[in-house]
């Protein structure tokens, strides 16, 4: 079974691109959620955030205070590479055991869907990598209207922690085009025929 993982920058459409894989019954590793979830339960996990990061990792109810990391991490490069480097690795794992899970299942293909994954390292466990593609200012557009308490300034601030898209273009198997110019289904279904036969 082949691994693919999916790529773009914020507002590129890369989750809309995975929703039409899903619908071809692909099935899609969502790096973001997946995060999430590995950090509020593997037991291992949360005690290294709390020894790195103090008690207040976790509120009273033990649920994780992702507000509270968010803070120490956003605007502090380190802080977010010690945050990065403890998650990466076990959402790595996480990712490993769902993916044996699916080849036993059957399936001749999976995504791995990450908006850091060249950054995270996880491109090395993938087979072939999509880049989802869209220009700088119809990604800006598109994230201020979903996320309308973000600012402008937010949005450039998140582009420029992502590697760049000229990166991403350069070291991509494939390329799908989110440009409000060529369609996404045909580019979706040329894909699944090409990796179906891999």
């Amino acid at each position: 079974m082949k691994k693919i993982g999916i790529t773009g920058g914020i507002g590129s459409g890369k989750s809309v691109v995975c929703r039409l894989f899903q619908v071809l019954g692909v099935p899609v590793y969502d790096s973001d959620a997946r995060a999430k979830w590995v950090m509020s339960h593997d037991e291992a996990l949360r005690a290294e955030l709390q020894t790195a990061f103090g008690a207040a990792t976790f509120d009273a109810h033990g649920q994780l205070d992702r507000p509270y990391l968010a803070r120490l991490a956003f605007h502090d490069p380190a802080q977010l590479a010690r945050l990065n480097a403890l998650v990466h690795p076990h959402v790595g794992h996480d990712f490993a055991e769902w993916a044996a899970n699916q080849a036993q299942a059957g399936h001749a293909y999976v995504l791995k869907e990450a908006a850091l994954l060249y950054e995270s390292g996880a491109y090395r466990q993938l087979d072939h990598i999509i880049t989802v593609f869209a220009p700088q200012p119809i990604r800006e557009a598109r994230v201020l209207r979903r996320d309308p308490h973000r600012t402008a300034q937010d949005v450039q601030a998140i582009i420029g922690k992502q590697l760049s898209e000229e990166e991403k273009l350069q070291r991509a198997d494939f390329v799908v085009y989110n440009d409000d110019q060529q369609l996404l289904i045909p580019q979706v279904l040329r894909l699944n025929g090409a990796f179906v036969n891999l």
